[in-house]
């Protein structure tokens, strides 16, 4: 598909851009952009030439010409076509009760301080913390992903990169677009509004929604602990939200279930859920069922720390745009050849659960990936072999059960981290 002239066309700036046959083509932009580290542009172009074509050099403003003629839509194609449609070409993937898990969240991503993007994507004013903390600094040029995850089989199945400013519902609703039958939307106290709900009742998928304190009387009730652990509602549109509710063509009224849990530190949460049968979905299930929703950020982790997303490779709002969805694919890939790993891993018998070690998994694709995407197809099943060999490497342990306090770094430990700890692998 990479190679495929119907991909070209779909994804370049114009119909004369990628006709000639040089070296930075096509198929070779989609897989440098899919090797972008936290080193240099220059020496990722270096190791390119070396491993591919010795003989010559290619200059980090040759790379930035052809970027400028690639659309980062490519990514996005393959993405859906190369993860998505691969992992539910047939029945055979992960689901709680016959529901893909879908977890959606958003997250502030700080971008290049170039006009450009700051045209594009606008900024959020930041101050130095301490004392001063209420004292605005200055600005600094941020963008809001969004993403609709499936946090059971570790595919972004829709992500956007939009405006700093941009409203989580507004994005989350553009992600219903991807939802299939029997789906389970899982959100955070950003998604309880009535309208939200009303959107995935009229797009017909299920939801599971944590409250706040300042949501719906009923839950408000709940997190003081009075009532009891689940009741089903009706719940009418506010007078002050109905016109809004009545132009967007969605319900005025909801049955809804609210389920209070008990955490571990005696904390009541409560969540709102369309599944009503109590029977099929007994409340002591909700606890764990939405704890799933914590791959979501796990997915954020993967972008910011281990790619490095933050360390973009160009300054144009496009640059930002390619990195971003280029990193989203790669996430996807490793989570699809990475599967055999994980089960021969989960069939071992121990005390605690093994799991690829991301380090090596992201490391080793980065270094195959001109021979996993464009080598000879006749050696794929060796190369996939080579590969999960690879992968069983130094696995990590998944310790079930534990649960250690949230503390927040002092701004002196997270420098010492960055400056000396890290470990980059990519």
């Amino acid at each position: 598909m990479i190679k495929s002239d119907q991909l070209k066309s779909n994804h370049r700036l114009s119909d004369k851009d990628f006709i000639r046959d040089r070296i930075l083509n096509f198929p070779t932009m989609v897989l440098l952009l899919l090797q972008k580290g936290s080193r240099s542009v220059q020496l990722m172009l270096n190791e390119f030439v070396q491993a591919q074509m010795p003989e010559i050099t290619v200059t980090n403003s040759a790379f930035s010409r052809a970027r400028q003629k690639f659309r980062h839509t490519a990514f996005i194609e393959l993405n859906q076509v190369a993860v998505v449609n691969v992992m539910y070409a047939d029945d055979d993937y992960k689901t709680y009760k016959g529901h893909r898990v879908l977890g959606v969240d958003g997250s502030k991503v700080l971008l290049p301080n170039s006009q450009n993007v700051i045209d594009e994507f606008g900024t959020i004013a930041y101050s130095n913390g301490g004392k001063h903390k209420h004292k605005i600094e200055g600005k600094r040029a941020y963008g809001l992903a969004s993403v609709m995850y499936d946090v059971l089989n570790h595919i972004a199945i829709d992500a956007t990169l939009d405006k700093a400013k941009a409203y989580e519902i507004d994005l989350a609703v553009q992600h219903l677009k991807k939802t299939q039958a029997n789906d389970l939307f899982i959100g955070d106290r950003n998604y309880p509004s009535f309208r939200m709900m009303g959107e995935l009742k009229q797009n017909s998928t299920d939801f599971l929604i944590r409250c706040s304190k300042s949501s719906f009387s009923t839950a408000r009730q709940m997190l003081k602990g009075k009532g009891a652990d689940s009741q089903v509602v009706q719940l009418q549109v506010h007078p002050s939200k109905l016109k809004q509710i009545q132009a967007l063509g969605l319900p005025k009224e909801l049955t809804v279930r609210f389920v209070r849990v008990v955490l571990d530190t005696g904390e009541n949460e409560v969540l709102v859920t369309s599944l009503i049968d109590e029977t099929t979905y007994p409340t002591i299930d909700f606890k764990e069922l939405y704890w799933l929703r914590w791959g979501v950020e796990t997915f954020y982790d993967i972008l910011k720390n281990r790619l490095g997303l933050e360390n973009f490779s160009g300054l144009s709002a496009e640059a930002v745009r390619q990195d971003f969805h280029a990193s989203v694919l790669l996430t996807g890939m490793e989570s699809i050849l990475t599967d055999d790993a994980e089960e021969t891993l989960a069939k071992k018998v121990l005390k605690n659960t093994q799991k690829v070690n991301k380090a090596v998994s992201f490391h080793t694709i980065k270094h195959q990936a001109f021979e996993i995407l464009l080598g000879d197809e006749s050696n794929i099943d060796l190369l996939l072999k080579r590969l999960t060999e690879l992968f069983l490497q130094n696995p990590t342990i998944e310790r079930l059960g534990r649960n250690p306090p949230r503390t927040k770094a002092s701004s002196r430990k997270s420098l010492d981290y960055h400056k000396r700890r890290r470990k980059l692998c990519y």
